[in-house]
């Protein structure tokens, strides 16, 4: 009966965000039933589109064990050198994506350096890569706007054969790339190692350092990406630009079951559910006409419990383990 009962706690405990959807789905479907409507689903999966790709990158970090606080930045510094270049330079839309995507991984690999190299600790060498990377960014802008042209702006609301926008298109894309990566390639199966037992992967012979940092240059490059996408939607860079959205990312994955001690999670569908979780609240809130100061508190309440769940999960599944491990003995 006990083996029964550990088994189906374990069950839900891995499948929390499914379970956490689920629930946000049938409570927002009572309250403001319109909040399930097609129009208002298609706009969460298309507004979660940038925060989601952030949040994928941010995964490969937190699998390792580590975090990066600076992909806010990186955002606005990556989109503000690509839009310059294309206002000043004539650069097209291709060549300016792909000197935003250069200028995320430049991001990450200085990250990559501090944490691996320096041995800074992660949360002090991303504090300092997230306010030292606004105030290049601000350099480059002078403040200002900086606007990008119709071909680019045109995507946010194009769709492709007419039926899905452009920006849940790459969205999909990343996370299926994103998925095959880390669970069909040698990469992927190192970074679980190294996030389960950092001791153990270095005697297993993984290079530990060459690994996290692959994973916060991957976090970087995926960061410029979301700027880029949410550029696409919103049509210029403005001195806020990516601001907040660190903690929208990291909150997308834990919301999506990737756990903050590292080695646990997945892209799909867990953090696909988280970035989009975050925007069904912010939906639902509005379809239910909830008082627009009680929005943030509510969402951070959301979040704090995702936190509290998954350290009672990891804290539980430990429980198990070690139960597990004295049977089989």
């Amino acid at each position: 009966m006990n083996e029964r009962r550990n088994k189906l706690v374990s069950i839900l405990l891995n499948n929390m965000p499914m379970l956490l959807f689920v629930l946000l789905l049938i409570a927002f479907g009572a309250i403001a039933p319109e909040s399930l409507q097609y129009q208002n689903i298609e706009n969460a999966f298309k507004q979660a589109s940038y925060i989601g790709i952030v949040a994928i990158g941010m995964t490969f970090v937190l699998l390792t064990g580590g975090i990066d606080l600076s992909v806010g930045s990186n955002m606005y510094v990556s989109a503000v050198i690509a839009g310059l270049a294309m206002q000043r330079y004539s650069v097209g839309a291709g060549p300016a994506l792909l000197l935003c995507l250069v200028v995320g991984a430049v991001f990450g690999t200085i990250n990559a350096i501090a944490v691996t190299k320096l041995r800074i600790l992660p949360f002090v060498a991303t504090l300092a890569m997230m306010v030292s990377g606004r105030g290049v960014g601000l350099m480059f802008s002078k403040s200002r706007a900086v606007a990008f042209p119709d071909p680019v702006t045109g995507l946010g609301s194009a769709e492709l054969f007419s039926l899905l926008p452009y920006p849940i298109v790459i969205f999909a894309l990343v996370v299926g790339g994103a998925a095959l990566l880390l669970h069909r390639t040698q990469l992927g199966r190192q970074i679980y190692a190294l996030g389960y037992d950092k001791e153990v992967a270095r005697k297993a012979g993984i290079n530990a350092d060459r690994v996290q940092a692959a994973a916060y240059i991957l976090c970087g490059l995926f960061a410029a990406l979301g700027g880029f996408v949410s550029v696409v939607q919103l049509g210029n860079v403005n001195a806020g630009f990516g601001k907040g959205d660190e903690f929208d990312a990291i909150a997308a994955a834990v919301l999506g079951g990737v756990s903050l001690f590292g080695g646990v999670g997945r892209v799909f569908p867990g953090v696909v559910l988280g970035a989009v979780f975050i925007q069904a609240i912010s939906i639902g809130l509005v379809s239910a006409q909830v008082d627009l100061y009680l929005h943030p508190l509510i969402t951070a309440a959301v979040i704090f419990s995702a936190v509290l769940a998954d350290s009672l999960r990891n804290t539980y599944l430990k429980k198990l383990s070690r139960r597990n491990i004295r049977l089989e003995v």
